[in-house]
């Protein structure tokens, strides 16, 4: 397994490549890769080289010998291939590419893009292709931000980090769920949501990745193109809470989550989400669950 965590002067991806074996293939369906980059504008694309047969040539046009769906949550630029003419891309849409087929893309300079992705390959997925469920012209999809979605990505990438035993099993389950819900979308067009959902759910997925609370929240209003009074308005109206109690809750949920799950100690769980020093992070999750972090843990499931 290749694994790939960069964030530092800026670059932000994280990937793995993972090694398939016969036992995997014989589920039906393996995952071979997962990832995910956030492009600045006018930064170099890819980020960083690939293992051999995933890097792009010099002519950007590239082979694969698997399947892949790539998303887009920010950004715009382009996509072609074989089949497909050269199709812009927007936040909201995903493609998909197919082994043997060459294919291209990019970000936009001006805006850049994030980009998450699972690769793929088995016999669940060639029979749906025989059987005209998913086709090569018909291989770029409009699903809207959706944090379901993206919920979905994380998770993969999550389970193929840990390795735990079946966790093949598991993520290519996840996957055949982002297969089906690409082709629910398209036979139903629910992409379709009216212009102030599709930017509430965009913010979701933009406050979700960033934990650390690096854009304001006026800053992520401005780059959707609406000004922050309405865009909190229509937020609260929409969620219940205010966007900056949303964030708080996202990073309450992660906390539980990571005392939970994982044998971090409190002072690496705080510096994992960004708070200023352990004090800090204590009084807030104190505040919020009514005890402090350590008797939480102890507490194990009853207050998750």
């Amino acid at each position: 397994m290749k694994e790939n965590t960069i964030i530092e002067n800026k670059k932000v991806e994280h990937f793995k490549y993972l090694q398939i074996s016969p036992k995997d293939k014989s589920w039906g369906l393996a995952v071979t890769t997962a990832g995910f980059q956030h492009v600045y504008p006018g930064e170099a694309y890819p980020l960083s080289s690939h293992p051999d047969g995933y890097n792009f040539p010099e002519n950007k046009r590239r082979i694969l010998n698997e399947y892949q769906l790539v998303y887009i949550t920010r950004g715009s630029g382009f996509f072609e291939s074989a089949s497909c003419s050269k199709t812009r891309i927007e936040a909201g849409m995903m493609f998909m590419l197919f082994p043997g087929e060459w294919h291209t893309f990019a970000p936009d300079p001006a805006t850049g893009w994030d980009d998450h992705w699972v690769g793929f390959n088995g016999n669940f997925i060639d029979d749906k292709i025989r059987n005209g469920f998913l086709t090569f012209k018909n291989c770029v999809f409009k699903v809207g931000v959706d944090e379901r979605i993206i919920n979905t990505y994380h998770e993969i990438f999550d389970i193929i980090s840990d390795e735990k035993k079946g966790f093949q099993q598991m993520v290519a389950s996840l996957t055949i769920s982002l297969i089906g819900r690409v082709y629910y979308e398209e036979l139903n067009h629910s992409f379709g949501d009216n212009y102030m959902t599709r930017i509430i759910n965009q913010t979701k997925v933009i406050m979700k990745e960033d934990l650390a609370g690096n854009r304001s929240l006026e800053d992520i209003a401005a780059s959707l193109g609406i000004s922050y009074s309405l865009f909190r308005r229509e937020f609260k109206n929409k969620c219940g809470i205010s966007p900056g109690q949303y964030r708080q809750e996202l990073k309450l949920a992660k906390a539980k989550e990571l005392l939970y799950s994982t044998n971090l100690s409190i002072a690496e769980i705080s510096s994992k989400l960004h708070f200023e020093c352990l004090g800090q992070f204590s009084t807030f999750f104190k505040k919020k669950v009514g005890v402090p972090p350590l008797e939480f843990r102890k507490k194990g499931t009853k207050n998750i």
